[in-house]
């Protein structure tokens, strides 16, 4: 597989990041699944996704490894 240059030179920091940034986007779409589960027309048409579980640990590990990047990008160790 071919990588781009962008991703292959990148810094620890930087590959942590894009990470972070990723899984905020997933909580992202687990909110706006919630906000959709919550406005069903059908009240026992509930579904099996636990979207509230699964916004929470994407947006704590999410803020958690833009946090270690950006310690790294400040060179606090």
């Amino acid at each position: 597989m071919h990588w781009p240059a962008f991703l292959l030179f990148a810094s620890d920091a930087t590959l942590v990041g894009l990470a972070g940034a990723a899984l905020l986007a997933l909580a992202a779409l687990a909110l706006v699944g919630e906000h959709h589960r919550q406005r069903r027309k059908r009240i026992d048409a509930v579904g099996w996704v636990p979207w509230t579980a699964l916004f929470i640990a994407c947006a704590v590990s999410g803020i958690g490894l833009l946090t270690a990047a950006v310690r790294g990008w400040l060179g606090g160790g």
